[in-house]
């Protein structure tokens, strides 16, 4: 065979490069998937702790995690007797923050179902970051990050102190009342941040839930 006959025709080209393309795109086609990649976006993971966190079966997760790493979504390395997952790179968290954006403004359920949830909470007032920025220049803001402290050593806002969102109420004796309090978990998709919120209000704080995640912060 000759080197011209061996060649793709443009047809071909086209059609194996899309064909590759939608691998990524049928990697992408479950919700549960897409949480474990959000999750993902806060530092690496074992397969169990991301069964607790998205509260899946373990067997389930680790299908997902098969088809996400056929896809070269994400990685894993070997720790012990554990399978540490991560993304496989940082474009992964990108792509995921753009195909929020595009949900948001594309799918009007998105922007309802946040008006739902927050009318149920009681005048809790979300901040941005750009609003946070200008808090912290204040000496009397304390910045809460709610995540699991092995999330907030892989990444945090720079001056946020770490309280797991299940240790909350044994810190609320430690928090100065004086301070505004800023709460902040995983973004968007977290409802903690403005539920921490609530609880601090109802303790006698002023606090603010912010739905900006260390994402935004370290990209803004």
């Amino acid at each position: 065979m000759s080197m011209r006959e061996s060649l793709l025709s443009a047809t071909e080209y086209k059609d194996q490069l899309y064909k590759q393309l939608s691998r990524i795109g049928k990697s992408l086609s479950s919700d549960k998937r897409l949480e474990l990649l959000s999750l993902l976006t806060h530092g690496p993971k074992t397969v169990e702790k991301l069964a607790e966190l998205s509260g899946m079966a373990i067997a389930n997760v680790s299908r997902h995690l098969q088809v996400l790493n056929d896809s070269k979504l994400v990685k894993f390395t070997k720790k012990g007797t554990y399978a540490y997952y991560s993304l496989s790179d940082d474009s992964v968290a990108d792509f995921l923050n753009s195909l929020w954006k595009i949900s948001e403004n594309h799918l009007s359920d998105i922007n309802q179902i946040k008006r739902d949830f927050l009318e149920n909470i009681d005048d809790v007032n979300v901040l941005t970051l750009e609003e946070l920025y200008e808090k912290l220049e204040k000496d009397n803001i304390t910045l809460l990050d709610l995540r699991t402290e092995e999330e907030f050593n892989y990444r945090h806002i720079e001056g946020a102190i770490s309280v797991p969102e299940d240790r909350l109420d044994v810190y609320l004796q430690k928090l100065p009342k004086d301070n505004e309090i800023i709460v902040y978990c995983r973004g968007k998709f977290c409802a903690a941040s403005a539920m921490a919120a609530q609880k601090l209000k109802e303790n006698g704080f002023t606090a603010f839930s912010m739905e900006d995640s260390v994402y935004e912060w370290i990209n803004i």
